[in-house]
């Protein structure tokens, strides 16, 4: 991957990507092998990318994605799963020891944990998606400005929004591992 570009860039691999396909059918075309290596070569740039651009690392009720921006999760997130936890708990005791209404409150107390931590994705999804699109556009106009220090700053808001998401993702994807 060159230096000269952001290497976290889901776009940047989508481009990469289309590119290799190009030399791949240029490569088949004219039999050049070094066009069919050039577009392998891409391809598993483009791959490297796209993957570099969908990590992300939870830390408690933090995430911190690939460009190093950190954003915290929504307090309905971390109330609904320790709602969840304490439901769980509850609803174990209560079968353990045939107490039938701590069974029944640790049940209602997990799933109404399970609809707080939802809206508290939702939420942050929502939130990265508008600083995601707000960033980019922002440094659009910051570049066309020559605005340096709002790029910078457009650039941390579209980060922290990218990292968000991430952070949602990554919960959904414990959540369902199969997705």
């Amino acid at each position: 991957m060159s230096s000269d570009k952001d290497q976290t860039s889901t776009l940047q691999s989508y481009v990469d990507s289309a590119s290799s396909t190009f030399n791949s059918a240029i490569g088949s075309l004219t039999g050049n092998r070094a066009d069919k290596q050039k577009a392998t070569d891409k391809q598993a740039t483009a791959d490297a990318e796209r993957d570099l651009s969908h990590t992300a690392a939870k830390a408690g009720p933090f995430t911190i994605g690939s460009s190093g921006a950190v954003s915290k999760d929504s307090s309905d997130r971390t109330e609904g799963s320790w709602n969840q936890t304490i439901g769980s708990a509850k609803e174990a005791v209560g079968g353990l020891i045939g107490a039938e209404g701590l069974k029944r409150e640790g049940i209602q107390q997990n799933r109404e944990g399970k609809a707080q931590e939802a809206q508290g994705q939702l939420s942050d999804l929502g939130q990265g998606v508008k600083d995601r699109v707000g960033g980019t556009l922002g440094g659009i106009g910051a570049g066309l400005t020559g605005d340096k220090t709002g790029q910078e700053r457009y650039q941390a808001q579209h980060d922290e929004g990218k990292t968000k998401q991430r952070g949602v993702e990554t919960d959904l994807q414990k959540q369902d591992p199969s997705a």
